[in-house]
């Protein structure tokens, strides 16, 4: 099959200066949908020998790129346990992806409900929602032909998260911070291991290929969403959102990131193990970068405040703007260390 690109649209770096361009943005969004989208059942070669899955495939060993994969517990696994724990990993990052895509989902449908005639947001959501109900068809095909017992989020997550759809009834900006919140920290990973050359199998590849190309879209509508709405919002709703952002990016970036517990508890691993592997500075690192763009944007947009920097730090997710540890500190991006110091005062 054809590769999707990989590279973020560039209507991401594209100022939103009024409606017009604002507009001009979503008719290009929508055009891009309708040149060049992929169908789940029609543009992955399920049945090929090359894309089954065996569940003990050493194609599945988790690298360096996961940090369990760095530990000697893990290493020490024969290499069919090995590839069992990497598969599950792959397996629940899809299920937990088409979880939360069916909560946006609800979510977008809920917002263009209530939209006037005429407004060119319409298209665009439908265009999106489509695009996602081929995303979670991928990921339930991925996660059913593993045979493991995938279960995504905890329960008691997944009973909380019933309210996000509900979310742009109360305000839509704060509605695309969650969109953001789940999409770009797998964005950020899957971009990551496709770069470092993590993906070894085909199936795993095709699906993380047509996910990025499309989510690209869907990351370049929520940003310029917020750019075009945000400013114009009275106080109590900058607040409001500059106070929820950190908790819902924290906790998001968590979901994403961080080892099920089904997978813990089936395999044995130990607790020291777990906190070893995920509660040190790397996997700090990691999380506070897979939310660097948004925390970047919201900075940008003026929504960081002395208050809100407290909770992002205390949801271990802050950073300088501008700065990504996990992939070595580099210099702030332009505009964003005035942004900082402003949040700072």
């Amino acid at each position: 099959m054809t590769k999707a690109p990989t590279r973020l649209a560039e209507e991401v770096r594209e100022q939103v200066k009024d409606r017009k361009s604002y507009y001009g943005v979503i008719d290009r969004l929508n055009k891009a949908s309708v040149d060049k989208h992929w169908e789940a059942y029609a543009d992955i070669p399920w049945d090929d020998p090359e894309y089954a899955i065996d569940p003990e495939d050493p194609r599945w060993i988790l690298t360096d790129e996961d940090q369990l994969g760095r530990t000697e517990w893990y290493r020490s696994q024969p290499p069919e346990v090995q590839a069992r724990i990497g598969l599950w990993r792959v397996a629940t990052a899809m299920k937990i992806g088409l979880q939360f895509e069916n909560l946006l989902k609800r979510g977008l449908l809920n917002y263009a409900y209530w939209l006037p005639n005429g407004r060119p947001e319409f298209r665009y959501v439908y265009h999106e929602t489509t695009e996602e109900c081929h995303h979670g068809m991928m990921f339930q095909e991925f996660v059913n032909r593993t045979g493991l017992p995938i279960r995504g989020m905890p329960r008691a997550l997944t009973a909380l998260a019933q309210i996000v759809p509900w979310i742009p009834l109360v305000s839509t900006e704060l509605f695309f911070v969650f969109v953001l919140g789940g999409e770009d920290p797998i964005d950020y990973k899957q971009r990551q291991m496709l770069k470092g050359g993590h993906v070894k199998h085909p199936l795993e590849e095709a699906i993380i290929r047509i996910h990025i190309a499309e989510e690209a879209r869907h990351i370049s509508f929520a940003r310029h969403y917020l750019k075009h709405r945000v400013p114009d919002l009275p106080g109590h709703k900058r607040r409001m959102i500059a106070l929820l952002s950190p908790l819902i990016l924290g906790r998001m970036a968590r979901i994403m990131l961080s080892p099920p517990g089904p997978m813990v508890r089936h395999f044995g691993i130990p607790k020291d193990v777990v906190r070893a592997a995920y509660r040190g500075g790397d996997h700090r690192d990691d999380l506070s970068d897979s939310v660097g763009k948004v925390r970047d944007l919201l900075a940008e947009l003026g929504l960081i405040t002395p208050v809100s920097k407290r909770l992002w730090k205390l949801m271990g997710v802050w950073d300088e703007p501008g700065v990504r540890r996990g992939q070595g500190a580099r210099r702030p991006a332009p505009g964003a260390a005035s942004a900082n110091e402003r949040a700072a005062r």
